[in-house]
């Protein structure tokens, strides 16, 4: 058996794992790279191993940096069956063509006003590429073993990240493989912390967070703070937020500040008609977290959801203060592009990032301060207050990746560190180090290793 690493190596995108067994090879997540361009650019070069190849795929869960490539594997001949829980398929249902729709939109727009070098612009694939893609899934039950190719067996553990995320257990001839896809917090205000593993031989780890600890202020009290104070100054804050996950958090506090009238009642847009059918997945869900169903129809009422291009333009010409909540949570793309070319200019606005921010990206380049920002080939200043919220992660940071590993009552032949930059997974492994002694491995992009 061999494992090797064709994304998330020494990066925080992309994540795509290879194992192959005999004749047979299995890939665990098939993302999309994001952020540099250096690595947006492996999107487009084909994959070191043929598609048609591949027997299986198995997602962790549905984030498009973990399952966003999965179009283009079908349109390059792959022809298996890809595995996850019910959720993920629901939200893959709900992520994919959107994002297909979104790399239609940005090639039309390029093509259109003539800022890309490639003449035309193409998609790296259409909205009907991933309703396509759709066919391909099929749905696990949470731990259940499920055989898939030569002995090779597959459980879904909950991973506590996000709806339907999932810890991938392998098993294959008395050998055990665990893939900690997101791995979530143990006291998350809204998903249930992640299962607890006792044994594996071989552990492949996520470290985004490796050499952090999360902020442990209180969301709500910093968001309170920065809404009243860009209200009472007249301005609108802008939260680019991915739509699943985060949105659904943002509209938590947001509902919990409203009720507890530390915020003023100003009009609250969710514009992005994915994270509106994401929020109405909590309450088919409702058994994967911790709100009661009638919670969480409450917090999908907090806003006010726009659904056609006219209504968002319409809510950017609000005089008085609004609260707006749009895609994509680094202002990579979306409709957010749209309201950070009104609202940066203005003292008075606010634009709030409520997590982490690749390394390149466009919500990256504001928290780092830049004057100015360029937007569909434009360039805009930024004269809005810029913030970034560092205690909503659903990710476990390095203190809280410690506390699950404590569970492990044998030591795992190695870990395999990856899913962060380089100074986070060298962190986590020095961390991991000292505090257990277990072999830690961080690999290379297309590194193979014999298991």
């Amino acid at each position: 058996m061999q494992i090797t690493f064709l994304g998330a190596a020494r990066t925080v995108t992309g994540s795509r794992y290879l194992i192959s067994i005999n004749n047979k090879k299995i890939l665990v997540d098939c993302g999309l790279y994001q952020g540099h361009k250096e690595l947006r650019l492996r999107n487009w070069t084909r994959l070191p191993v043929d598609p048609k190849s591949i027997d299986a795929v198995i997602l962790t869960h549905a984030h498009i940096d973990h399952s966003g490539y999965i179009p283009v594997l079908i349109k390059n001949g792959f022809s298996g069956r890809i595995y996850c829980t019910q959720g993920t398929k629901d939200l893959c249902a709900i992520l994919l063509p959107d994002c297909g729709h979104l790399e239609e939109e940005d090639a039309n727009r390029a093509n259109r006003y003539g800022y890309s070098k490639h003449k035309p612009a193409l998609p790296l694939y259409t909205r009907e590429d991933a309703l396509r893609a759709l066919d391909f899934f099929s749905p696990l039950t949470f731990d259940k073993p499920f055989p898939i190719v030569d002995g090779l067996i597959v459980t879904l553990l909950p991973a506590g990240h996000i709806i339907g995320s999932s810890i991938v257990r392998l098993t294959y001839n008395n050998k055990t493989i665990i893939f900690t896809g997101d791995l979530g917090r143990p006291h998350h205000p809204i998903h249930k912390p992640p299962a607890i593993i006792t044994h594996t031989d071989y552990l492949i780890t996520e470290s985004t967070y490796g050499n952090k600890l999360h902020d442990e202020s209180s969301p709500q009290d910093q968001m309170a703070e920065i809404i009243n104070n860009t209200v009472n100054e007249g301005g609108s804050i802008v939260i680019p937020a991915f739509a699943v996950g985060r949105t659904q958090d943002v509209l938590y506090y947001i509902h919990a500040l409203k009720q507890s009238k530390r915020i003023p009642d100003v009009p609250v847009f969710l514009d992005s008609p994915m994270a509106q059918d994401v929020s109405d997945l909590l309450v088919k869900y409702s058994g994967e977290h911790r709100l009661t169903p009638e919670m969480c129809k409450a917090i999908c009422k907090t806003a006010r959801y726009i659904r056609t291009p006219e209504e968002s333009k319409a809510i950017d010409q609000y005089k008085t203060p609004v609260i707006i909540i749009s895609a994509s949570g680094m202002a990579t793309g979306g409709r957010v592009l749209h309201h950070l070319k009104v609202f940066l200019a203005q003292h008075r606005n606010s634009i709030l990032f409520t997590g982490y921010q690749d390394p390149g990206t466009r919500g990256d380049r504001l928290v780092r301060g830049e004057p100015e920002i360029k937007i569909h080939g434009e360039s805009y200043p930024v004269n809005a207050q810029i913030f970034l919220m560092q205690n909503m992660s659903a990710h476990a940071d390095y203190r809280e990746m410690l506390g699950w590993l404590k569970h492990f009552r044998t030591d795992p032949k190695k870990i395999f560190i990856t899913h962060g930059e380089l100074p986070s997974a060298l962190s986590l492994k020095n961390i991991v180090t000292e505090e257990f002694g277990w072999d830690c491995e961080i690999p290379e992009y297309l590194q193979s290793y014999a298991l």
